[in-house]
């Protein structure tokens, strides 16, 4: 065996546990029953498959065989403590005993990150917990980059994904997507966390790279799971959404990593398979008249995949939805984003007086995209002092490479 084999060992490993580390994080607590004891089933596994595979090879079904390897230890944990009383050697056997459902071909079983997105989202869990907990447990997010989604702190969110995890544990919250009335009960919740998670591989908050392609690839897969489950109209808005997003991707990114604006995009490169299917969700959606925030984004994002130029997208449309958006689910964000698109139908100054307005109230003080927002229209009408004083505010804050270049490029266009 050549010493490069361990080597590349070490880098399928690296690319497995990217594309499916939440996938067999979830297997193993619903198999487990216990988020911590998942957690370190699962890095054991991963060690073990290190030490292994270079000797036996790559299994077949790689993810069938760590989920199997990480039950195993931790049923062997269990059984070598010293205070190991007879009913956790009952569970340990009830665990054991279930072997086949573990080794098998996971494609066949539930989705067992739907099942654990909707335990997190369990409407005995606060609010705020819900969406940190799954973001953590399904997607593994770091409790910064959670943070960062969140504007808050990061041990303000360490204590909600605590508090979260003890109450499943001391409440017995079943591991399971509901049926009949709770269902449409819990829908939202679940909505908001798959958003979220998409947002974080559409602009990631932070790191090298400006995509996380595989975490948008998963929230598009659990949204069309969601769809085929309960085909309500904002289910297929937030798909419909998160399509036409990701139809502009391969135009998002420059040759060198670089961000590309959405009016420097090459709109040859959408994918216009996505943007069809999008748009016939958002259509469907809303001529039930039943949509919701998730719908309106989408066509707000269905204006813009029309257009086939940037010149001939229709702002005064995009203004309008904006506002009806806000007067549905007001947010400071949102605030934001129809300030930019009053910028481009009424004119830069129309746009910098409420985001002034917005700043001036403090709610996104901390927020790099607002600086940066209006150091863009700063730049359009001239004031060139202003515009490099917020392009500099927004560099210290964002968390992005990508961004951070984008940023210093506009900086010394200022000169």
């Amino acid at each position: 065996m050549s010493n490069s084999e361990p080597v590349d060992i070490s880098a399928q490993l690296d690319a497995l546990y990217r594309a499916e580390a939440g996938r067999i994080r979830a297997t193993l607590i619903r198999l487990l029953g216990d988020f911590d004891v998942a957690e370190d089933a699962m890095q054991d596994a991963f060690n073990a498959a290190l030490r292994r595979w270079p000797v036996e090879g790559v299994p077949k079904n790689p993810r069938a065989w760590l989920i199997s390897a990480g039950r195993f230890r931790a049923i062997d944990a269990m059984r070598r403590r010293v205070r190991f009383d007879a009913a956790q050697a009952d569970i340990a056997d009830t665990l054991h005993g279930g072997e086949a459902a573990a080794v098998g071909d996971e494609d066949e079983l539930p989705d067992d990150r739907l099942r654990l997105i909707f335990t997190c989202c369990h409407p005995a869990l606060a609010s705020e917990a819900r969406a940190a907990l799954t973001l953590r447990e399904v997607c593994g997010l770091t409790t910064e980059e959670i943070a960062r989604a969140f504007l808050t702190s990061a041990p303000t969110i360490a204590q909600r994904i605590v508090r979260a995890k003890a109450k499943i544990r001391d409440e017995r919250i079943p591991y399971q997507v509901p049926s009949g009335k709770e269902l449409p009960e819990r829908i939202g919740s679940v909505l908001s966390v798959i958003y979220l998670l998409f947002n974080e591989g559409y602009a990631a908050s932070s790191g090298p790279l400006l995509l996380r392609e595989e975490l948008s690839a998963e929230a598009i897969r659990l949204g069309r799971t969601m769809f085929e489950l309960m085909p309500e109209p904002e289910v297929a808005g937030l798909l419909a959404l998160m399509l036409l997003h990701e139809a502009r991707r391969a135009a998002r990114v420059g040759a060198e990593g670089e961000l590309v604006l959405l009016e420097q995009q090459d709109r040859a490169a959408w994918d216009r398979a996505l943007i069809a299917e999008g748009i016939s969700l958002v259509e469907r959606a809303l001529a039930t008249r039943r949509f919701g925030p998730y719908t309106l984004q989408a066509a707000i994002a269905a204006v813009h995949a029309e257009a086939r130029t940037a010149e001939e997208t229709d702002w005064r449309q995009i203004s309008a939805l904006y506002a009806a958006l806000l007067a549905m689910q007001p947010s400071p964000v949102i605030e934001l984003n129809r300030a930019a698109a009053v910028a481009m139908h009424e004119g830069p100054e129309a746009g910098l007086a409420l985001i002034d307005a917005l700043l001036a109230r403090g709610e996104l003080r901390d927020y790099h995209l607002a600086h940066a927002a209006r150091a863009d229209l700063c730049r359009r009408l001239g004031r060139n002092d202003e515009a490099r004083a917020a392009y500099e505010r927004a560099r210290e804050l964002t968390k992005s490479e990508p961004e951070r270049r984008f940023l210093e490029k506009r900086l010394c266009e200022l000169g």
